[in-house]
């Protein structure tokens, strides 16, 4: 049912009357835009001088099946098997395109090493974890740093759990010479 907002809004738009508003409202199960179109279709508003009729449906389809549709809860969500290949297309393009702009970023007396994108080190994570994170921690007890940079990885919260962790490993570091040492 349209509100009396919607119809002053599409009235206020379209130039219309409060009744051609609710009309167009009501046929269009209270769709601002699909109304507004209704609206120019029927004649009843000038379209933009670009032209008119924006409507993703053609122009023979009737709107009170959709109407109905809706009410029933039969809306076509597009939960297909091509939309679901299309939704994880685009998160795994998006998740690329994160790993690819964040880096990990090595250091050793305050010169930059190398800066790994992220999506490399998850690769070589998939690879040879068993290789990749004993090298990482043995780097920390010779002097190298680790951080992260980037938009989404370089936070400073991130940042200080690396640092924390090459803290610790220098206090190790200590403790074993100092050990020695005796």
């Amino acid at each position: 049912m349209a509100t009396l907002e919607q119809a002053e809004k599409l009235r206020q738009k379209a130039g219309v009357s409060y009744e051609d508003a609710k009309a167009a409202l009501d046929a269009t199960g209270d769709d601002l835009l699909e109304a507004l179109i209704w609206l120019e279709k029927k004649g009843k508003t000038a379209p933009p001088p670009s032209g008119g009729y924006y409507s993703s449906r053609s122009q023979e389809e009737e709107i009170q099946p959709r109407r109905e549709n809706v009410k029933a809860g039969k809306e076509n969500k597009g939960d297909g098997f091509w939309d679901f290949l299309g939704k994880l297309f685009r998160f795994l393009a998006k998740l690329f395109h994160i790993g690819n702009t964040n880096y990990l970023v090595a250091h050793k007396r305050d010169e930059e090493l190398f800066a790994c994108p992220i999506t490399v080190l998850v690769f070589l994570l998939i690879i040879g974890f068993w290789f990749v994170v004993p090298l990482m921690l043995v780097s920390l007890f010779f002097g190298f740093r680790y951080s992260f940079r980037g938009k989404e990885f370089g936070k400073e919260t991130v940042n200080k759990f690396m640092e924390s962790a090459t803290e610790t490993a220098e206090g190790i570091k200590k403790k074993f010479q100092d050990e020695m040492e005796r």
